[in-house]
């Protein structure tokens, strides 16, 4: 035994800094209807595509390969920011987040492709469906504002946060640390090989 410590990793895409900056917009018009959110700071929002939890050193060349076999034969995905919902329910919301909109059927196609390779190496495929989304936001506690987030919602098409390219895929690590999670890319895997 090394003593190897973990590292928590997740493969996402990368977003541009103009969008980013979207989305600081969109999480300060949000502050000013919503209390109770503990708000996702810009660096730490990616889109998602599977979340490995800690896993070693070791695992990252298998996962590497599945990836970039997957990711060879892709072509440029076009994605928008769209309309703002929560997980799981307007009933008990927990996260807020910023639907995606644009060519989410490939998306979701090298996703579910992706997660069904990793599953041979014993990382579980995810159960539910994918949907890609940017989180903004935790509800810390939600006292007397689901009218407001009701609102909110309703009118989601009023925080968008641009359109963007994403061009490859990138595996991350978090650390989290007291001020936040701190993120560091592990490598990159560019569409068309």
């Amino acid at each position: 035994m090394t003593g190897e410590k973990p590292k928590r990793v997740f493969l996402a895409i990368e977003l541009p800094e103009d969008v980013k900056n979207q989305i600081i917009a969109v999480q300060d018009k949000l502050k000013i209807l919503l209390k109770g959110i503990r708000w996702t700071r810009p660096e730490g929002i990616h889109l998602t595509l599977k979340f490995f939890g800690d896993i070693y050193e070791k695992e990252i060349v298998p996962i590497s390969e599945i990836i970039t076999e997957n990711t060879k034969s892709a072509e440029t995905i076009s994605l928008n920011g769209g309309e703002i919902g929560v997980f799981p329910n307007l009933g008990r919301p927990r996260v807020l987040w910023l639907g995606l909109n644009g060519d989410i059927e490939r998306l979701s196609i090298l996703q579910e492709a992706i997660d069904i390779d990793l599953e041979v190496y014993g990382y579980k495929k995810e159960r539910r469906k994918f949907s890609p989304h940017l989180t903004l936001g935790r509800v810390k506690s939600f006292r007397g504002g689901i009218m407001n987030l009701s609102q909110v919602i309703k009118r989601g098409g009023d925080y968008r946060a641009g359109q963007f390219s994403s061009k490859g895929l990138t595996l991350f690590q978090s650390d989290l640390k007291p001020g936040g999670a701190v993120y560091t890319k592990l490598a990159y895997f560019p569409f068309g090989g």
